[in-house]
């Protein structure tokens, strides 16, 4: 008799999310966010936060530059308003790369709940990881490949802000402030060497040069006014740019 053919393997449904899981360890995104939280975590040490409180804040908000602003905030008085709103402020900027990742990931079978935890973890350190590698990925795994890159991200920096809190009282302060610019310096890379477009090029340089002038100026919400003002001077001139055309 002949041996019977084969069976087809199913791919197991979590397959894609190690995958991703060990996607998110080779990418130097991660090693970044290790370092950024690091410091953050010491920051909240500094501020006076508990451990487990530390950790609960960054799964829950999981950006680094909203939890700094969380942190600051309350530990400087401020109410919980404040900082609610000012995090608010902070973590808007994720809307835009939710929008732009869920197509991707969507397909006609999706249920509206199997994208509630991608958009969660979606950060510029995610999202620019997913963009990258899930168009090699087939349509059916790219929920589950996308939550494992998130949630080895996530627990890069729970890990890194636990070591942070621990390291407080031994670590420099100033080595401790460096680690937190290591998170916009990586996406400043990533920004300029992923600009194609005059319209992206423009709103970088004029976003570069208006933080620091409403800054000195000491406008409230300098950050998000310099992205408004930059990305409207940078769209009008592309439009008046393509009319010209």
């Amino acid at each position: 008799m002949s041996d019977p053919a084969p069976e087809t393997r199913a791919v197991s449904p979590l397959a894609p999310f190690f995958a991703g899981f060990r996607a998110s360890w080779r990418s130097v995104f991660v090693y970044v966010l290790f370092g950024t939280f690091v410091g953050i975590g010491a920051l909240a040490h500094d501020f006076g936060f508990s451990l487990g409180w530390m950790l609960l804040s960054t799964a829950l908000i999981w950006a680094g530059p909203a939890q700094v602003v969380l942190i600051s905030t309350l530990g400087t008085g401020g109410s919980a308003f404040e900082a609610a709103l000012a995090v608010w402020l902070s973590s808007v900027r994720l809307l835009p790369m939710v929008i732009a990742l869920l197509p991707i990931l969507r397909t006609e079978h999706t249920r509206n709940r199997e994208l509630i935890l991608p958009a969660h973890l979606t950060a510029v350190s995610m999202w620019i990881e997913s963009l990258r590698l899930l168009p090699a990925v087939p349509p059916e795994q790219r929920i589950a490949f996308c939550n494992g890159i998130g949630i080895g991200m996530l627990a890069s920096s729970l890990l890194a802000s636990g070591m942070g809190f621990y390291l407080a009282g031994s670590l420099p302060r100033v080595f401790a402030a460096a680690l937190l610019f290591l998170t916009p310096m990586s996406f400043l890379v990533s920004v300029t060497r992923n600009s194609r477009l005059l319209v992206e090029r423009l709103a970088f340089a004029l976003g570069i040069a208006l933080g620091p002038l409403l800054a000195a100026m000491q406008v409230e919400l300098d950050l998000i006014w310099s992205g408004v003002i930059g990305g409207t001077i940078a769209y009008v001139v592309h439009r008046l740019r393509e009319a010209a055309r």
